[in-house]
């Protein structure tokens, strides 16, 4: 079973001390969560003021940080479309990494993932296919990129605290099975988001799917209080998977 650490994604650096810009401190955060357990790291490369960003400069900078923090750990990165709406742009500054990192994920939801799928493929990097809903999954399933993914990401949204589990149990299901059905060999690795971070863990487990965790996904622990950076989350994760 792998244990990713997700460490920063698109949060602003305000919501937690360990969220930072400086690839110094999100290469101390990697190095921490490599420690307690995480075999893989996702990070978001940033702009000078904290924004995502897929532009080559800024990924080389945190990729290259990170790499050597953790040498002979995979790195990967997002693509969202959010960094960078315009499908064309998308394309040509994943097309312009020179440093590249492991792996990437694709949100088969967003306009062009097909597109950016076979640029990374073209540039030798593997692709993790993210997968929120239906339309993302149906997407997915008829891709001519769909086999050559590296892992499935199957992404929860945050629900309600009542009932946090049985949300999960129930937005999980369909996917799974969907992911099951198109590509039964796949890796998948699943996940959530604030409340479903947690219960989609122990989900995980019981299904024997790959997870992730980190302040991406979470800024608390499994009780309710703050943690104090991704290597907290991570030996959380670790403990409850492991013992």
């Amino acid at each position: 079973m792998l244990l990713k650490a997700c460490l920063n994604g698109a949060r602003d650096v305000a919501e937690h001390p360990r969220l930072s810009a400086d690839v110094h401190v999100i290469a101390a955060e990697a190095r921490a969560a490599v420690d307690a357990g995480a075999g893989a790291l996702h990070v978001h490369a940033k702009d000078a003021v904290g924004r995502d960003s897929l532009v080559a400069s800024d990924v080389a900078r945190v990729v290259e940080a990170v790499h050597s923090a953790c040498p002979g750990v995979p790195v990967g990165v997002t693509t969202g479309a959010w960094a960078l709406p315009d499908v064309s742009a998308r394309v040509a500054a994943v097309s312009a990494w020179t440093v590249r990192p492991d792996f990437a994920s694709v949100n088969w939801h967003e306009d062009g993932a097909d597109e950016v799928a076979g640029a990374l493929l073209d540039l030798g990097i593997g692709v993790e296919a993210g997968l929120w809903n239906a339309e993302g999954l149906q997407r997915w399933a008829v891709s001519p990129h769909r086999d050559a993914s590296l892992r499935v990401l199957i992404e929860l949204p945050d629900v309600p605290a009542h009932d946090a589990a049985g949300h999960v149990d129930r937005l999980a299901a369909p996917l799974l099975d969907g992911v099951r059905r198109a590509a039964p060999d796949l890796p998948v690795l699943l996940h959530g988001e604030d409340a479903s971070a947690w219960p989609a863990i122990d989900l995980a487990l019981r299904e024997g799917l790959d997870t992730r965790v980190g302040l991406e996904d979470t800024l608390h622990l499994p009780d309710g209080r703050p943690a104090h950076g991704n290597g907290e989350l991570v030996w959380e994760a670790a403990r409850r998977l492991w013992g």
